[in-house]
């Protein structure tokens, strides 16, 4: 994707913020234009009607093509590779797991439902031992059946991540602490399938073998990275590519970075499947180099969603919010957009200059930069996101980010540039991707108040799609000197371990792929993760949690942005649309249809 001209992109999403806080004033109390409310001109549902709700569910239709608009194009559409929140969502139109997210609106999607499994697991050997039996009726798209072998396989092929990187690694770590497997591509038995943590005694029959518990176990068996893959037709490292269809859609073309067009999998059948109505014929995703360009084409009606469900663009937003604010949506996400610090490079392995950088940002104008306190969130003060249990949300503000230091200490930042021993400040280079001009804007106003320490800031912008070799390389931010990263981070499911553990434990270091960027390797965090599992009061787990959070922040690792919310765009033509906790606040993208 090519670079955006960023000159002047700051400023203008300033401005932007202003005037996107006064038309949401407006817009909350029913004021403005004939768009507004029930939207008599425009057809949409409303503004927020669809936050944490189902809009216009009786209008949905069989038939018509779903077009979804995108900025970039996912990591990849591998079920074991991929870690985009938006390519979890959609994958789940040609990918099905044992049990899955609820389809339901706001906190009850976050629950979760049988999928391919006849119910959820049944728990033994003191939560140790989960069982499950798949449904009848479940086939590929070829029609033959799939097996318990077929799901064994699909989650034993993130063992190979020398193959197939990226991709959450819970289930490596729960089922194989020791790392004893080699994955299904070393795998010396002649049926590849030589995981001894999981059994599969029979076609229909499933069965995990933890060697401990987990009390977490069942929320990860729910993420893509858990969907069977047949052996016969995994291509390896090209299976993203053309992926084999398990659910009502399956690929009929796809150029990266240009288009992916899903069509129905006639082998799919509704009696067999509970969650998924699959109410289009055809679904299609075109991408875009510009991220303007692309939220005019939403709000033209050539599209009718963005893939990405990290909100309009200023510029859009501004317009939309004019405009046809009876088709937006104001949902508070799952995700923290922050800065990481690398300790790989330096001055960032010393935790003074970590501090240095946190005491002389400007909050208040990050916060503005990503959209003010109604479009952008309320200004980030820990790590721990306020839906996930143990969050204590901006009570906890460890660097007073939110009230003294809002608009950043420079006195304090002294102080602690002198600690680190350079007194007189340094340079270092922000990596921010080149597709999110909320990002780019976000790097120019951290750029800007960090000169005023003595600290100067070059920005690098690079492609959002090469993410996981990029940034997720630990070698490639040190040989680039990337002493700061900007990026986000959702649960993959409601806990701390779900939040946290890819980010912050020591053992989720990877060579590709990594979300550990600032390869934080703390005994005591790690043990704090270890007692979590085992924990089964959920008091105590908050607890734990907490602490968690705690350690994270007194080690200056991150400067969080904001506890993010979004101004999420949703086309007339849509039905049955609601904003869902199990993805962070976007649209739950299964059971989209079109209108009658």
């Amino acid at each position: 994707m090519s670079t955006q001209r960023t000159t002047g992109r700051r400023k203008q999403a300033v401005a932007a913020a202003a005037v996107v806080a006064a038309l949401l004033s407006t817009a909350a109390c029913g004021g403005g234009n004939d768009d507004d409310g029930g939207g008599s001109k425009s057809g949409a549902a409303g503004f927020d009607a669809a936050n944490n709700k189902v809009a216009q569910a009786s209008l949905a239709k069989k038939g018509g093509t779903l077009k979804f608009a995108a900025a970039q194009d996912a990591d990849s559409w591998d079920t074991t590779r991929g870690y985009y929140g938006f390519m979890w969502n959609f994958s789940r139109y040609y990918s099905r797991q044992l049990v899955t997210n609820a389809a339901e609106p706001g906190a009850k999607g976050a629950e979760v439902t049988p999928d391919l499994a006849e119910k959820t697991a049944a728990v033994s050997d003191d939560g140790k031992t989960y069982t499950y039996t798949l449904r009848d009726g479940v086939t590929w798209e070829d029609g033959k059946p799939i097996t318990s072998k077929d799901v064994k396989y699909g989650i034993e092929r993130a063992w190979a991540q020398d193959v197939l990187s990226g991709g959450p690694i819970y289930l490596q770590e729960v089922l194989d602490p020791k790392k004893e497997y080699k994955g299904p591509y070393k795998d010396k038995s002649s049926d590849k399938l030589g995981l001894k943590a999981i059994q599969t005694p029979d076609d229909k029959t499933i069965v995990f073998k933890l060697p401990e518990a987990n009390s977490d176990f069942e929320e990860m068996l729910a993420l893509t990275s858990a969907s069977p893959v047949r052996q016969d037709k995994d291509t390896k490292s090209k299976y993203g590519l053309k992926p084999f269809s398990s659910g009502p859609y399956k690929f009929e073309s796809y150029t990266p970075n240009k288009s992916l067009v899903l069509v129905r999998n006639t082998e799919w059948k509704q009696a067999s499947d509970p969650v998924r109505k699959a109410y289009p014929d055809k679904i299609t995703v075109n991408f875009f180099t510009n991220a303007n360009d692309m939220d005019q084409r939403l709000i033209n009606g050539d599209y009718d969603l963005d893939l990405g469900q990290t909100g309009l663009s200023p510029q859009g937003r501004t317009n939309a919010l004019k405009q046809h604010k009876a088709n937006l949506d104001n949902p508070v996400s799952g995700y923290i957009r922050y800065a990481v610090f690398p300790q790989s490079v330096k001055p960032f392995d010393n935790e003074h200059c970590r501090k240095a950088v946190i005491y002389g940002a400007d909050h208040e104008s990050l916060q503005t930069a990503r959209g003010g306190p109604v479009a952008g969130g309320d200004i980030g003060t820990n790590m721990l996101p306020p839906s996930v249990p143990g969050s204590e949300g901006q009570k906890y503000d460890p660097y007073e980010s939110a009230t003294t230091n809002k608009n950043g200490n420079v006195a304090k930042a002294k102080e602690e540039l002198k600690a680190c021993g350079k007194p007189n400040g340094f340079k270092t280079t922000i990596a921010v991707r080149n597709n999110k001009p909320v990002e780019v804007a976000t790097a120019e106003s951290l750029q800007a108040s960090l000169k005023k320490i003595g600290v100067t800031v070059d920005i690098d912008q690079f492609d959002g799609a090469q993410t996981t070799g990029i940034i997720g390389s630990p070698a490639n931010v040190k040989k680039k000197g990337y002493g700061i990263i900007i990026m986000g981070w959702g649960p993959d499911f409601p806990s701390v371990q779900g939040y946290g553990l890819p980010l912050w434990s020591g053992d989720y270091i990877l060579e590709s792929g990594n979300n550990n960027f600032a390869l934080i390797k703390d005994k005591t965090i790690d043990g704090l993760f270890k007692d979590y599992t085992k924990e089964l009061d959920d008091t105590k787990k908050a607890a734990i949690s907490t602490e968690i959070n705690h350690k994270v922040m007194e080690g200056g690792y991150y400067l969080p942005f904001v506890f993010e919310k979004f101004i999420n765009w949703r086309s007339n033509r849509l039905a049955n649309v609601y904003t869902s906790d199990g993805y962070s606040g976007q649209y739950d993208f299964v059971n989209l249809g079109l209108k009658k």
